[in-house]
């Protein structure tokens, strides 16, 4: 069919990759090394290399990359606040450039033609991956088996997987999911009409908001240059951090969205997401900065974040623009840093307190008892900022006079 002769697959052990596996080999009469990302998802990993090399895979790889996940893709990520189309904190997007990253190391190192994906050619995910390989490795090839075959139902997928031998969970799932460290999102069955309320069952990270407890639970995180350092006190690394505060919020019921956004190839699409880390980081980071940054700065990196979310959300993480707009948010982040108090209650989160050594906040400008601000001298500054005003109100009369 063609001649590639080695090929890397994202592989999860699911029924999509344990199918796209075996077709590989098939197809293409090629060689397929497995690649299986630990990012911190809350399945056990327990197996996989062994159904990998059950199913036809010359080797696999389960690799750890959940501190390298949290600290050079997800911290970066926040410190620019990143956010798409106002609400949604990228979780399943962060995650793809770094499996595109670990499917090309493994490639190199394994001198392989090709590496492979399990992203349909409807959503976003091809897209990300393959922009990823392509900005890493342009000589290497890119193979998508749901845009070349014909399996196009999980019918299909589960009677090739039949045929094959390849063990199938008896349990059906009820979602197409994908989680990592920051999230889990769900699509498909109920959410597929966005006239329909979510089934009770998709909910993994975050109990629902009626259930979590009726006391407060009161949190402190320290931050440094914009990056969450200790939680409570406690000085953890990025995944720790992150792992520790899904705890955290989820049990208090915060994190939690549904929406329909617009996807990259064009269509929308209606999704359940549960980022309970994210969301809480996402809130006490915005407070802090609060007393840390430029009014200015902060205006210019708010307008950048839209378009650096975009950058994250169509797949160019691995690109000029992200860079530079990264250079930019690290930049102004270099005076966030402090502590934030906060109180979390059913699916809120409510800064209570907030301190820094680069606080740009002036008790003394501030206080209503004297100091050494001058109140006659905001006579002159609105006298002034009212110039253009007062011209354009006489304009506005000749115009109506004429």
């Amino acid at each position: 069919m063609s001649d590639i002769k080695k090929i890397v697959l994202a592989y999860s052990g699911g029924l999509d990759t344990s199918v796209i596996l075996k077709w590989l080999i098939e197809a293409y009469g090629a060689e397929v090394i497995t690649v299986t990302a630990d990012l911190g998802q809350p399945e056990d990993l327990t197996g996989v290399e062994e159904k990998a090399l059950k199913t036809g895979a010359s080797k696999a790889f389960v690799l750890d990359l959940r501190e390298e996940m949290a600290k050079d893709f997800v911290f970066p990520m926040m410190r620019a606040a990143a956010i798409y189309e106002g609400r949604y904190l990228l979780g399943t997007s962060i995650a793809r450039p770094i499996i595109a990253k670990a499917l090309v190391d493994i490639a190199r190192k394994e001198g392989a033609d090709a590496v492979a994906h399990g992203a349909t050619g409807k959503g976003n995910d091809q897209v990300r991956f393959e922009l990823s390989v392509n900005a890493l490795a342009p000589d290497i090839r890119v193979v998508a088996p749901w845009r070349e075959w014909d399996l196009m139902s999980r019918t299909a997928l589960t009677a090739f997987a039949e045929q094959h031998g390849i063990y199938i969970p008896s349990e059906a799932k009820r979602y197409s999911m994908d989680a990592n460290m920051l999230h889990t999102s769900f699509e498909g069955s109920e959410l597929e009409d966005p006239g329909n309320e979510p089934d009770a069952s998709c909910h993994q990270r975050c109990v629902p908001m009626e259930e979590a407890p009726d006391r407060p639970e009161l949190i402190t995180v320290d931050f440094e240059a914009g990056n969450p350092v200790a939680v409570n006190g406690e000085r953890m690394s990025p995944y720790t951090i992150i792992k520790t505060l899904t705890e955290i919020a989820g049990r208090n019921g915060i994190g939690r969205l549904d929406m329909v956004e617009n996807r990259f190839v064009g269509m929308k699409c209606r999704g359940v997401y549960e980022d309970p880390a994210g969301a809480l980081l996402y809130a006490l980071h915005r407070d802090l900065e609060g007393i840390c940054m430029d009014r200015e700065v902060l205006g210019i990196r708010d307008m950048l974040s839209v378009r650096y979310s975009q950058a994250v959300y169509n797949g160019f993480w691995f690109s000029p623009e992200r860079e530079c707009l990264q250079a930019f948010m690290d930049k102004s982040q270099e005076t966030v840093t402090g502590q934030v108090r906060a109180k979390l209650y059913k699916g809120g989160v409510w800064p209570l307190a907030r301190t820094s050594p680069y606080s740009l906040f002036s008790q003394d400008l501030a206080t209503f008892e004297g100091g050494d601000y001058d109140h006659h001298d905001a006579a002159g500054f609105i006298r002034l900022n009212s110039l253009r005003l007062r011209l354009f109100s006489e304009l506005k009369k000749k115009q109506q006079g004429r």
